[in-house]
């Protein structure tokens, strides 16, 4: 098991890669996405993406991140989106610490059986494979509330509408408005870790209130936004005492 420390500005971004064994990517402070192949995923603080190895990524920073990597022998099947406990935020901090030493022994037993037992949650955007669409999410992920029909997209695809919806179900098994609200919502998870207004995060992504905005959030991911918040932001200020 190998433990690094990076620090890294906001907007910096690590170019596709990746590992010869599994990879653990916690923040200790800040945000990161992660794009695959397949798709993206949002880590706000609190959480951690757990890599299988071979698995290419890159990492965008959503501010200053401080990122800290174990480097593990495989275990993981896919990538998770984990909750990463106190005790084992304290374990990755230690780690590179503690590897060479007697104790690193046991501090790699505690780190595998937390990660056993870690709660995984939500927070995947799914990309399509074929280039044009995949284009175009790329591009919505970058500016999230832009609103656009099927005709505005199929336009810019140079494809109908009904071809459009097709692409949709056939790439990611879903409409391209269910595709939109996911995104969305999990693109919004970094302003929220963030401490941003719910308003104010409700309209950056394109909705025109906050309740219409809770709602769909809730239906995504079982919480209310103020919910989601308040457990993120109490867990990091807890951690920090």
């Amino acid at each position: 098991m190998q433990a690094l420390e990076m620090d890294y500005r906001s907007g910096e971004h690590i170019a596709s890669h990746c590992h010869a064994e599994d990879q653990l990517l916690y923040a200790a402070c800040g945000v990161m996405r992660v794009s695959s192949e397949r798709g993206n995923w949002v880590i706000p603080g609190g959480h951690a993406l757990w890599v299988p190895a071979g698995v290419s990524h890159a990492l965008h920073m959503q501010g200053a991140v401080c990122l800290r990597t174990l480097l593990l022998d495989g275990q993981a099947e896919r990538c998770q989106l984990i909750v990463v406990s106190g005790l084992l935020r304290e374990l990755i901090l230690a780690a590179s610490r503690m590897l060479g030493a007697q104790e690193g022994e046991h501090v790699r037993a505690l780190i595998r059986r937390e990660l056993a037992h870690a709660r995984r949650v939500e927070g995947f955007v799914a990309m399509p494979e074929h280039a044009r669409l995949r284009a175009w999410c790329e591009r919505f992920l970058e500016e999230p509330s832009q609103e656009l029909s099927l005709e505005a997209c199929g336009a810019q695809l140079n494809m109908s509408a009904r071809n459009v919806a097709r692409l949709f179900q056939r790439e990611l098994g879903m409409s391209c408005g269910e595709w939109r609200a996911r995104a969305r919502v999990m693109l919004s998870q970094q302003h929220l870790a963030a401490g941003r207004p719910i308003l104010a995060v409700a309209l950056e992504h394109g909705y025109q209130s906050a309740s219409a905005f809770a709602a769909m959030f809730k239906r995504i991911l079982g919480h209310a936004p103020s919910d989601w918040q308040l457990g993120v932001l109490g867990g990091a200020q807890a951690q920090d005492r």
